[in-house]
């Protein structure tokens, strides 16, 4: 069982979003994946949602370090709009900084969790997230929220 809204995904490695692809489908979720090389294309997508009256994902993974821009500014802007806030940001980092993962809690962020250099235990970890969100969260119903 999985939610029908798209899970959108912000990564700019292939490496790390095919395993992303691959961990998807070992959780057994059938949510569509949509990518965003970095936090500003994410929000412009979610902003498109919001404009076009479609779905808002049910899921945003999010790559804090990106070339073309900073996935901390696009977590601000989300957890900042009303629209927006209530959408899961589940991070996967390279980073241990404690400011890092101090800003994005403060944020709003649903979770923080750091990428294992070991592809099995990332793989795992990927995993779970998606069965965690995407099966066994009761999220906010968007027609509620409108109201």
């Amino acid at each position: 069982m999985s939610r029908a809204n798209f899970v959108l995904v912000v990564e700019d490695n292939d490496g790390d979003f095919e395993t992303v692809i691959e961990a998807i489908r070992l959780a057994g979720v059938t949510n569509e994946v949509r990518r965003a090389y970095s936090g500003t294309e994410s929000l412009e997508q979610m902003r498109d949602c919001l404009r076009n009256q479609t779905s808002l994902p049910a899921l945003v993974l999010l790559d804090l370090n990106t070339p073309n821009d900073d996935g901390r500014s696009a977590l601000l802007h989300m957890k900042s709009d009303e629209k927006l806030r209530s959408v899961p940001i589940v991070v996967i980092s390279g980073s241990l900084n404690p400011r890092d993962v101090n800003f994005c809690y403060h944020q709003g962020l649903s979770a923080y969790h750091v990428k294992s250099v070991d592809h099995a235990t990332h793989l795992q970890t990927l995993k779970t997230i998606f069965i965690y969100w995407l099966t066994m969260v009761l999220l906010p119903l968007e027609r509620e929220l409108e109201k």
